[in-house]
């Protein structure tokens, strides 16, 4: 994020950052509460959970990224900047070799997954998987823990049962005669698991690749690395969904040529997971951890409540009760380090 000046003095300097970085805020929010309603609206005009065709749907959302992040190069030019009100910025072909590229595989693969699983939550209960989503940092400690050797703190592990519980209570429902008893959206709970799990590996995979100075450089920003691994994803998906739902993907093709809202949501989608993401790196790069843990906590409850609004389909008091138990949680497990940090004493 740069504020861009003419050399002269005379032309459009473009926002101040500091207005900028609120922009992006408003904006990363924005995209992401259209990107659920935009991937519901896909799910449902092709048939719902049940139609089989939910691989389709997000492999095609990130064919979208794909052609999106190809125009940025054949143009050399990236407009995500606009939104904050600046000029774009370019964004050349990053200079990567085939061994960079092999070693941003496991990461794509990871993005791949991630994606994927998520989209099949939030096509089982767009709410109840948003819930079962707030558990992440409950699956990046385990993973980090045994896959990386990068487990969290103690405090940071005795935040985990309060996000855990928070999930559980929202899978809970009174029953007639006060009792209660488990019922959720089997769908949204495993898939959203997986999700979690996946994007622990994600996290992971990242620091790992970006650790790499040489591969940072040749890469070229955080924004090409994140265009080469949706692409990367992309392609990934692909033998996954002829795999899986190759009998119904001339159904699909026959619904997709006839129903101009499915083309419409279904592009709109992926230009939002895009945008969106890309918004969200480039605004929590230049915050602090407390900001960034604040702004995580705020779009998982807003966007909860918009879905809300959008589905029509109100939480039960058990999830209200849960949901906010969970994200309690993962606010508490994102700050606990900084608040039990000693303070620094000042030398006489």
């Amino acid at each position: 994020m740069a504020n861009v000046e003419s050399k002269k003095g005379g032309g459009f300097k473009g926002a101040p950052d500091s207005v900028a970085l609120i922009l992006f805020f408003v904006f990363w929010y924005a995209g992401n509460m259209k990107y659920n309603e935009y991937n519901t609206a896909s799910l449902s005009a092709v048939g719902g959970k049940l139609a089989g065709m939910t691989m389709i749907v997000a492999t095609l959302q990130l064919g979208v990224c794909g052609i999106y992040a190809l125009a940025t190069w054949i143009l050399n030019l990236n407009p995500v900047n606009v939104f904050g009100l600046q000029l774009p910025t370019k964004q050349n072909v990053p200079n990567l070799s085939s061994a960079d590229v092999a070693k941003t595989v496991p990461l794509g693969f990871c993005s791949a997954a991630a994606h994927a699983c998520t989209v099949f939550a939030l096509g089982g209960d767009p709410l109840f998987g948003q819930i079962v989503k707030s558990g992440e940092p409950v699956m990046a400690a385990v993973v980090n823990t045994i896959v990386y050797n990068k487990p969290p703190s103690f405090p940071k592990i005795m935040c985990l049962p309060i996000i855990v519980g928070g999930v559980a209570f929202a899978s809970l429902k009174k029953g007639e005669d006060g009792a209660y008893g488990l019922k959720f959206d089997q769908t949204a709970l495993v898939f959203g698991m997986l999700a979690n799990t996946f994007a622990a590996f994600k996290g992971g995979e990242n620091k790992k690749l970006m650790s790499d100075k040489g591969i940072a450089e040749r890469f070229g920003g955080v924004g090409n690395q994140f265009a080469v691994t949706q692409i990367l994803a992309f392609f990934m998906c692909i033998p996954v969904m002829f795999g899986t739902e190759g009998a119904m993907f001339s159904t699909f093709s026959e619904k997709l040529s006839s129903n101009t809202d499915l083309q419409l949501n279904l592009f709109l989608s992926g230009l939002c997971f895009y945008l969106y993401n890309e918004l969200a790196t480039m605004t929590l790069k230049v915050t602090g951890p407390v900001t960034a843990s604040v702004a995580n906590t705020a779009k998982r409850v807003i966007v909860m409540v918009y879905m809300a609004a959008v589905t029509g389909k109100s939480l039960t008091e058990e999830q209200k009760i849960g949901a906010g138990v969970a994200i309690s949680g993962v606010l508490l497990y994102s700050l606990i380090d900084d608040l039990l940090k000693p303070k620094k004493t000042k030398a006489a």
